[in-house]
């Protein structure tokens, strides 16, 4: 049986928004007084979880809120600069021809995101958006229980190690993507179900397969 909710992640899983990202954090750091990011230290975090990249910068979680307000209204501005992953779109079609309900968690506004997801965007049926002192688990049962799925039909898919963590603390499939913000092997390091090495592979998995339930 095919997976009936896919939740997806959006900066680094459908949009290739990490360029953007490496042109504006020093500016962001600059603004709110954290360390800079050297391009000897890309790598490093690539390999961090956030909270490990927090303290390597040294941001100070209390201006959290502030530093999230003011890179989406950045990101805003830049949004037409932003682009799909190659494949992107065409892979949401299928998903969604086929009947897997689709929906968006980010800690972007949602005007955000539908303006990067261009026409792709009416391809989703639930929409989480803006960030949440609860973090990405909350949100993904909110959309779980709006779509009336059994979280053992349920894929969360994304690029970052806070996304597998989500999916386990939820209990639902996890799937990880090697093109966006997190190294590959940081990644597969969290042992998620799946491993996406190219756009096309995604519909294939989740039209075919899903995850067995471990046995009691």
């Amino acid at each position: 049986m095919p997976y009936s909710l896919a939740i997806f992640d959006l900066d680094g899983t459908l949009v290739d928004s990490f360029p953007w990202f490496l042109r504006t954090i020093n500016d962001i750091a600059d603004r709110f007084g954290f360390r800079r990011v050297r391009d000897e230290d890309i790598e490093e975090l690539r390999q961090a979880s956030t909270r490990e990249i927090l303290s390597h910068l040294d941001v100070p979680v209390w201006k959290l809120p502030a530093i999230a307000r003011y890179a989406r209204r950045l990101k805003g501005e830049a949004a037409a600069e932003i682009p799909l992953f190659a494949g992107a779109e065409a892979m949401l079609r299928t998903l969604a021809e086929r009947g897997v309900q689709l929906a968006l968690v980010t800690s972007d506004s949602e005007a955000n995101a539908r303006e990067k997801l261009g026409d792709a965007a009416t391809l989703f049926s639930h929409f989480d958006c803006a960030a949440s002192i609860f973090g990405k688990p909350a949100k993904f049962r909110r959309v779980v229980r709006r779509a009336g799925v059994e979280p053992g039909k349920v894929i969360a898919i994304g690029d970052e190690v806070r996304d597998i963590e989500a999916a386990r603390a939820v209990g639902v499939t996890c799937g990880a993507v090697c093109w966006g913000y997190a190294a590959p092997a940081a990644l597969r390091a969290r042992g998620p179900d799946h491993v996406f090495e190219r756009m096309d592979e995604i519909a294939p998995v989740l039209l075919t397969s899903v995850r067995q339930p471990a046995p009691i």
